[in-house]
């Protein structure tokens, strides 16, 4: 068990970037922020055909909430797996 008091955080997206992808990502959940330690977690709007290039998110799970629109993501070793929503 942790010795580390509990802590609540409050993320406003107010700032933004772009990122490795040129996506524009709006600030949320990240280790630089909160101190988050396995999750990574931006608002970032992809236009109608836009995709990113295969990556790897070593130190952290991948997460698609879509809003609105539909989106896709491969996965896997390979890229084998692919999901829609």
């Amino acid at each position: 068990m942790s010795t580390q008091p509990r802590t609540c955080q409050l993320v406003r997206p107010e700032g933004s970037y772009v990122g490795k992808q040129a996506f524009t990502y709006f600030a949320g959940v990240s280790a630089e922020n909160t101190g988050a330690q396995a999750i990574c977690m931006h608002l970032l709007t992809i236009p109608p055909g836009g995709r990113a290039k295969a990556h790897l998110h070593e130190a952290h799970e991948s997460v698609i909430y879509v809003l609105s629109g539909q989106a896709g993501m491969w996965w896997g070793d390979e890229l084998e797996e692919h999901m829609e929503c």
